[in-house]
């Protein structure tokens, strides 16, 4: 089976697609590019079983199509991209302060879509997989609608189908793409850099915990220390740690045992063993990154 993904895509006829063409990795996805709403939509019918993503253009065919897409039954990850007016982008910011008049964010498709801009081109595979991200913890009892004015709760028959629809999703990323289908449910709001300051400060102290237990135990007959590992990769990987901040943890906490060692009056030799732990925690780290990149087909 082929790891690519399919992509629906919708773009107004005037608009200059070859951009956004190239910036999708041709090699990670599979694109169904359409300009005509009413090809566009027997496209869909067609192949919404394969569908993993839509790309929508704003414009005044959208609200067509979103209604269209309603009365099919058919919920999958979007991204809606605004070109504004005559071609001017506006942000997703500018898209929820300028719309939102009820404290909530809007939105047109559902309440998971993605709303990015041109400028955002050369991230169109990150906000693809966002999409998907979003999707996936889309809720079932999510509300749909072409505006926070007219959203309406989705049925219990939808409810099924949308369950249906996110399950299929993950077992089609999982089966298709490895670890890929486990990377696509991190959430992004959990990444580390996406944190306040103190959910930061509280994951790192956590982090620094853990590697602490794994530090001591590494070279004893622990049973439990490859249960620590995979509990700190995990935790690194879903929070999108990077490889020099684990190296910061390790030379932190290397650095105060080495003053520990020194009140002592202990040889700090000893500490030159747990590089291996180090190498060791970025290998099964960089391991996880590395299955999250899809095969090749």
């Amino acid at each position: 089976m082929s790891s690519k993904l399919s992509i629906g895509l919708f773009l107004n006829s005037d608009f200059a697609a070859q951009a956004l063409l190239d910036a999708l990795n041709r090699d990670r996805y599979h694109v169904a590019f359409h300009t005509a709403s009413d090809q566009f939509c027997e496209s869909i019918e067609k192949e919404k079983q394969q569908l993993d993503c839509l790309i929508l253009q704003s414009g005044s065919e959208l609200p067509h199509l979103v209604n269209w897409l309603h009365g099919q039954v058919i919920v999958l990850p979007a991204v809606i991209l605004h070109t504004g007016l005559d071609g001017v982008s506006i942000s997703e910011h500018d898209f929820i302060h300028e719309h939102d008049a009820s404290g909530r964010s809007p939105f047109i498709y559902h309440t998971a879509e993605f709303h990015t801009t041109p400028a955002q081109f050369v991230l169109m595979d990150d906000v693809a997989e966002q999409a998907i991200a979003r999707f996936i913890h889309l809720s079932p009892t999510c509300r749909i609608g072409d505006s926070v004015e007219t959203e309406t709760a989705i049925d219990s028959a939808t409810q099924t189908l949308l369950m249906l629809q996110q399950q299929r999703l993950a077992e089609k990323l999982k089966e298709r793409l490895g670890y890929l289908g486990v990377y696509y449910k991190r959430n992004s709001q959990n990444f580390f850099r996406h944190l306040s300051h103190d959910q930061q400060q509280e994951l790192l102290d956590k982090l620094k915990a853990s590697y602490r237990d794994i530090i001591l135990c590494y070279f004893t007959n622990d049973g439990t220390l490859n249960q620590q590992i995979d509990d700190f990769i995990n935790t690194s990987f879903f929070t999108d740690m990077s490889v020099p901040q684990i190296v910061e943890i390790h030379m932190e906490l290397i650095d105060e045992i080495s003053k520990q060692l020194k009140l002592e009056g202990r040889s700090e030799e000893i500490l030159l063993d747990y590089r291996l732990t180090l190498i060791d925690i970025i290998a099964h780290l960089c391991e996880m990154y590395r299955r999250s990149i899809p095969r090749e087909p």
